[in-house]
């Protein structure tokens, strides 16, 4: 009896139609999510499907991949927020890939808080890599790199660009491409994405 009640408080949010719109929306595949959140192709889908619901942990994975708040998958979509502040403390930070044991950098969204972004903002802090390439990713849409401070190797098309202090580079995304410290002093950016 709880059960079900519990479960018909759960599909009122709709949490599976919202997370497949997102998904749509980028033009990603179950497979390219999975690749993204860390979470399996057929979890994915069962969750899509309403079969199972997700644990916060999961639903905050995959709400880290749209940037979008975990209240996106809870809140009434009618009502949009003009303005978001996002504390310092209130920031998350991740690696740039679920599991990686060494990443070559952490970012932090500087958007979580908005619930449809137009354009996603991150803060990226870059480490000096031992073994082990980059990982070359691309999405759709255009990239703003501007570097606050160290040097930054971005790759794009196999070329690689050093930026320094006060560079900026702007790039399609949708070509293969990744990041890397050059310099000895930590390097820090902010990357703007728009889709």
């Amino acid at each position: 009896m709880a059960h079900s009640l519990l479960d018909n408080e759960l599909h009122r949010y709709e949490i599976g139609g919202k997370l497949k719109a997102l998904r749509l929306k980028k033009k990603l595949g179950l497979v390219d999510l999975g690749r993204h959140s860390g979470l399996s192709p057929a979890l994915l889908s069962k969750l899509e499907r309403g079969k199972m619901f997700p644990t916060l942990q999961t639903l905050l994975r995959i709400a880290m991949v749209f940037n979008v708040d975990l209240d996106h998958f809870f809140a009434d979509h009618r009502k949009h927020r003009a303005l978001a502040i996002v504390r310092r403390a209130e920031r998350l930070r991740f690696p740039e890939a679920p599991g990686r044991r060494d990443p070559a950098f952490h970012f932090e969204s500087l958007t979580f808080a908005v619930a449809e972004p137009r354009c996603q903002v991150f803060l990226a802090t870059f480490h000096p890599r031992g073994e082990g390439k980059p990982l070359l990713h691309e999405h759709a849409g255009v990239e703003v790199i501007y570097v606050l401070s160290g040097e930054l190797g971005v790759t794009v098309e196999a070329t690689e660009h050093v930026l320094e202090s006060g560079d900026a580079m702007y790039f399609d995304a949708s070509v293969p491409h990744s990041y890397r410290r050059t310099g000895r002093k930590t390097c820090s950016a902010v990357i703007v994405s728009v889709a």
